[in-house]
């Protein structure tokens, strides 16, 4: 990271930057109250900001006026990831955030996103788009604590996280692994942060029913699941719903990435537009509303066969809106 943490500390109580910001809290009262638009959507619809540009000002443009919606994923902007923003860089970013009046759902880090050390190195760890993050086993708890720091920069209470690159035989590492997560989870609680852990098919927990394992060995109450059943709809196989999901805690989700996949008959997969792929996104919604999810449900496109970020994003946008509207839930 740039700046060292207590640098970063600091550059934010001199810019102001740890107060001041309304808080998801604060905002999720005032729509309670019927003081914004969109109130009677039962999930924090967002999208990832850099899904759609590296200009973060465009982006929540087109996320407020266009999409008409309250709430952002942040990951990277400005081609810089978040965890690399400096103070000045945070400000504007709020700035930004402010005239737009967007929400952010969770600050979409890189952590634990590399090699668990003395284990074979995996075949996902040389090639991977990290989002211009790159960092080694050594520098994870600084830059756990430095996410932190973001969470309150950026008022939400969600961190995102992963569980190392992906190895062919976990099961001598997962006990520790998982000692490793329940540590961070500690950590975040002294600051009244959620863990969310993505089940994603480049790191150890790629599907839904290894996420029911992982939440199983973890009790912690802020220990949670970024539940993505595209990325499990890259196994061979998988049925991320209803099998997925359904093996699931409910009440372990705490955020949910929609984006949508196909398979080949050689086992490799391509990403589709929301509603082009495998997953049932109308039987999830419904199941979502069944059970009382309420948090994110944030587009991560990643398909780009519109031919840029923003029109593949807004092709996708309309999937999921319109999967969305068949499952019978306004947003």
């Amino acid at each position: 990271m740039s700046p060292t943490r207590r640098e970063f500390v600091a550059g934010l109580a001199a810019s102001g930057l740890i107060s001041g910001f309304p808080s998801a809290s604060h905002a999720r009262g005032r729509a309670s109250a019927g003081e914004s638009p969109g109130t009677s959507c039962p999930f924090r619809l967002a999208v990832i900001n850099d899904e759609i540009s590296q200009d973060f000002d465009h982006a929540c443009y087109v996320v407020s006026k266009d999409f008409g919606l309250q709430w952002i994923e942040l990951r990277g902007m400005w081609n810089k990831n978040i965890s690399d923003l400096d103070a000045k860089e945070i400000a504007d970013a709020r700035k930004i955030l402010e005239k737009y009046q967007l929400r952010v759902t969770d600050i979409a880090s890189p952590v634990f996103k590399t090699d668990w050390p003395g284990a074979p190195l995996s075949k996902q760890s040389p090639k991977r788009d990290q989002f211009n993050a790159a960092f080694d086993f050594k520098q994870q708890t600084p830059l756990l604590e430095h996410c932190i720091e973001l969470t309150k920069a950026f008022n939400t209470d969600r961190l995102r996280c992963f569980d190392f690159w992906r190895l062919d035989d976990q099961k001598p590492y997962r006990a520790a692994i998982n000692d490793k997560l329940r540590e961070a989870a500690e950590t975040c609680a002294k600051s009244n942060v959620i863990l969310i852990l993505e089940n994603e098919m480049a790191c150890n927990t790629g599907t839904g029913e290894e996420g029911a394992a992982v939440l199983a060995a973890i009790p912690n109450k802020n220990f949670m699941l970024n539940w993505d059943p595209g990325n499990a709809g890259t196994f061979p196989g998988n049925t991320p719903y209803p099998n997925g999901y359904e093996s699931l805690p409910k009440e372990r989700i705490g955020h949910c990435h929609c984006k949508d996949v196909s398979r080949k008959p050689d086992g490799k997969f391509e990403w589709q537009p929301v509603g082009g792929g495998l997953v049932d996104w109308v039987g999830q919604f419904r199941a979502f509303q069944r059970d009382g999810y309420h948090y994110a449900v944030s587009l991560e496109t990643h398909w780009r066969g519109a031919g840029t970020p923003e029109a593949s994003t807004r092709v996708s946008m309309k999937g999921l809106k319109d999967a969305l509207q068949k499952a019978g839930i306004q947003c």
